[in-house]
């Protein structure tokens, strides 16, 4: 039975590939197969600012890791894109398919055949994290999932998620879909950026449906003040995820913690890391100029064993059962490349003429966000030419729409300028990427 059941699922899998290789193949050639070494450990953090971006603690921040139910934070940012543009509406029906409902649990349950609302499904996600819901969202989005999951990496790329990819709309459990804990913030400053008007969905904090009430799974909603979202995530492969932002003296602050043992640990080492990132948020507005230390949040070693959830998805839910979905072998992954820092200068030549001609003649481009709206775009470019002067102080700064985005870039580099500028960024945990020629 099982046998049958794998073979179906290859072939299957085949004929989509075939059926949409042009968008596939867009979204996936962007970025190089993606995995996560089975002796890596799995925790991750990272805290960022809102505001600006900046990143005021990481702990393998680049490090690839399995995102579990925070990968539907993506899959509701393409519909909130698709609501903003009126190509759907909060009251739009959408269809539970036999695949949906055929989705193992956090789900609602609902038969084939039956619909809900747009907004319920939004809810739904949001809170009770619904696997079956994700699942009819992306093919009433995308066509299929797997049309629908080459969208979210393409949309991921586009907003600077560089070491990202989706193959399912829910996260449950496949070998192939990836991020990191810097890319979830990235995400998640991009949600409460781009459409502040849909954030407070994350802050719900139960779901009735059809006369049931379901809790959200983020339980820090309850035990921090100022908490207000975003999203978490479990699978055994995964551990403990969140993702989850605090308001604070009107300071905004995202964290990201990947790979705990346990709920209970998870959370208190986000909240120990919000709580330190807002203090030295406002011994910085004191005068004082300092950052967090990293030894400073350096957690216990993780010598417990992990957990084991009997579902998949979160953590709250009885009587799920789930096997992890086919994946390439190993022999065929590798490892993410992070790009080193250029040991050269960053724009060719020793002398400034040099550089200047270099910087006329380059046609690479580094991008430094994508935004809904001009006015961000612009003040992105400001904050990054005020705060790296000398990399950027000579590039011609302009904003351009794309993809339904507005552009921040920097022109005039050639390719080892771009890169090592990129780099220069993401050494001081600044989002960023290399656009080549036209």
């Amino acid at each position: 039975m099982f046998e049958r059941a794998r073979r179906l699922f290859v072939a299957l899998g085949l004929a989509v590939t075939t059926a949409f290789a042009p968008l596939a193949t867009t979204a996936q050639a962007q970025i190089p197969y993606l995995s996560m070494p089975a002796s890596q450990p799995k925790y991750a953090a990272v805290v960022v600012d809102a505001k600006t971006g900046e990143v005021l603690y990481a702990k393998r921040a680049d490090s690839p890791r399995y995102p579990a139910s925070i990968t539907k934070v993506m899959t509701l940012y393409l519909a909130f894109e698709a609501l903003a543009s009126g190509r759907l509406k909060l009251d739009d029906p959408v269809m539970i398919s036999p695949r949906a409902a055929a989705q193992a649990p956090t789900k609602l349950g609902l038969p084939a055949g039956q619909t809900l609302t747009v907004e319920e499904a939004m809810s739904a996600m949001a809170t009770k994290s619904a696997n079956d819901v994700a699942v009819a969202l992306a093919e009433k989005l995308g066509g299929s999932e797997a049309r629908f999951a080459a969208m979210m990496t393409l949309r991921a790329q586009e907003l600077g998620m560089q070491n990202t990819r989706f193959v399912n709309a829910s996260g449950l459990p496949d070998s192939r879909q990836i991020s990191t804990a810097r890319d979830i913030a990235i995400l998640s400053r991009a949600v409460m950026r781009d459409y502040p008007q849909y954030y407070g969905l994350f802050s719900t904090r139960s779901f009735s449906f059809r006369g049931t009430s379901m809790r959200n799974h983020n339980g820090m909603l309850n035990t921090m003040p100022g908490v207000d979202g975003i999203k978490t995530g479990y699978t055994n492969a995964s551990g403990f995820n969140i993702a989850v932002s605090a308001v604070r003296n009107n300071r905004r602050l995202i964290t990201v913690v990947l790979g705990a043992p346990s709920t209970a640990w998870r959370n208190n080492n986000a909240t120990q890391l919000l709580t330190t990132g807002f203090d030295v948020m406002a011994r910085r507005d004191r005068g004082e100029n300092i950052t967090v230390a990293q030894n400073y949040f350096e957690p216990p070693p993780l010598g417990q064993a992990m957990q084991r959830s009997i579902e998949q998805g979160d953590n709250d839910t009885e009587g799920a059962k789930i096997m992890l979905a086919s994946a390439a072998s190993s022999a065929s992954a590798s490892k993410v490349k992070i790009v080193e820092p250029s040991k050269s200068a960053l724009r060719d030549g020793k002398k400034d003429d040099d550089k200047k001609a270099s910087k006329k003649s380059g046609k690479w481009a580094v991008q430094v966000g994508a935004f809904k709206s001009k006015s961000d775009a612009k003040e992105q470019l400001t904050f990054v030419t005020k705060r790296f002067g000398k990399i950027f102080g000579d590039a011609d700064g302009s904003v351009g729409k794309g993809g339904g985005k507005y552009q921040a870039r920097f022109t005039g580099f050639n390719e080892s300028a771009a890169k090592g500028a990129c780099q220069a960024l993401k050494a001081k945990r600044l989002a960023c990427m290399v656009v080549r020629p036209a």
